[in-house]
């Protein structure tokens, strides 16, 4: 369940990314609505998924995968475009990632 929560919790961070583009410097009401209620969810999730997730761990694939989503919905949603530089960028952090998983637990 843990993890389930995490998994949420970065969908509804991305979005959230994503409704802070949209808000336009958060000058468009309901994009902006949409910034609060995805970080209000997403930090909730987290903080849930942290009694049984290591910090470490946790934060890696928050900010990993949450970068990844960001990036394709940037190129979904706004026409952005992603450079070879960005690409390699991304692999590396998913090797990050899977190495740090792949180290279990500090305990």
């Amino acid at each position: 369940m843990p993890w389930l929560l995490l998994f949420i919790a970065i969908a509804a961070e991305i979005a959230g990314t994503l409704f802070l583009k949209a808000s336009d410097g958060l000058t468009k009401l309901w994009p902006s609505l949409g910034v609060l209620a995805g970080y209000a969810t997403a930090f909730a999730l987290m903080a849930m998924s942290l009694k049984k997730l290591d910090v470490g761990i946790t934060y890696a694939i928050w900010s990993g995968v949450g970068i990844i989503g960001a990036a394709i919905g940037g190129m979904v949603f706004f026409d952005q475009s992603l450079s070879k530089a960005s690409i390699i960028g991304m692999g590396i952090i998913i090797v990050g990632v899977v190495v740090m998983n792949l180290g279990g637990s500090s305990h």
